[in-house]
């Protein structure tokens, strides 16, 4: 009976939940060639193709997912008893920003993970607008952000580009209605788009409901009076996107970044890998 090695595995799992075997180089702090030279000696040693190049994506085959449950049990095990054996057994407090609405999907089973591999660690979790989630990083009162930004700036790293939508009641009617009613929140990033890329449209609009609150703003698209923007993969259930055909004009993109330290050990660079694999798997 042969062993399997743990390194190998851990970058198999990682490659999988990355969907690239250059993202997943990235957080293993290895060069590409180990990266692919280990899944070719896993694949040798079993036998078996476990994953299959797609352009430039790695996709797991039959064998591959009947290797996946097995290799994350034997890693996170692994990982456990280090942690205990060696008395490396985190204890802190960690604060993670993330704009509001960007919370979902993503952001719970984020912090449902790291509290499994980290459970003497608490999160705080603190959730505003990307430009007070960037004045209290600069400050230092957060340690890791996420933010909804058209730019990257200095130190940060980019999760994904998403693109910008309409979102309103289903079935609704408002986005037909000239002035076009419109829902946000005053600090929100992609009120002033919205606004600008209306003007540029020859659209008429009307702020009917300028607030601070997430949740007005949605009451008041769900009950059919106002449209709103949200980046596509992160409109609240209750809401649906608004196919327009043309009568509303393309909002365009917007980046979803990540600020945090960058040292490459610790349960806050931890949850930075989390955080990435999360946001890369539901692109």
């Amino acid at each position: 009976m042969r062993n399997l090695d743990l390194n190998i595995l851990r970058s198999f799992v990682t490659v999988v939940e990355t969907g690239g075997v250059t993202r997943a180089a990235g957080i293993l702090n290895l060069t590409q060639s180990a990266v692919s030279m280990q899944l070719k000696r896993l694949e040798e040693l079993l036998a078996v193709e476990v994953l299959h190049r797609v352009g430039r994506k790695s996709v797991i085959t039959p064998a591959g997912e009947q290797l996946l449950g097995f290799a994350k049990r034997m890693v996170e095990l692994n990982d456990e008893a280090f942690l205990r054996l060696t008395d490396q057994v985190h204890v802190g407090v960690i604060a993670l920003g993330v704009p509001t609405d960007i919370v979902f999907p993503h952001i719970p089973k984020v912090l449902k993970r790291f509290n499994a591999e980290f459970p003497q660690v608490k999160v705080q979790l603190i959730s505003s607008f990307t430009a007070e989630l960037k004045d209290q990083f600069s400050k230092g009162e957060i340690d890791i952000i996420l933010t909804t930004e058209q730019e990257l700036d200095a130190g940060g790293e980019t999760l994904k580009e998403a693109a910008l939508r309409w979102i309103g009641a289903p079935q609704g009617k408002a986005w037909q209605q000239r002035p076009l009613p419109f829902a946000s929140c005053q600090s929100c990033n992609f009120r002033s788009t919205s606004f600008a890329t209306l003007d540029r449209a020859g659209i008429a609009w009307e702020d009917v409901v300028a607030t601070e609150s997430e949740v007005a703003a949605e009451a008041s698209a769900s009950a059919d009076l106002a449209v709103l923007t949200r980046l596509e993969g992160h409109h609240p259930p209750h809401l649906e996107l608004i196919e327009a055909n043309g009568q509303l004009p393309d909002l365009g993109t917007s980046l979803v970044n990540i600020y945090g330290p960058h040292e490459k050990t610790g349960f806050a660079q931890r949850l930075k890998e989390i955080i990435r694999v999360s946001f890369w798997r539901l692109k």
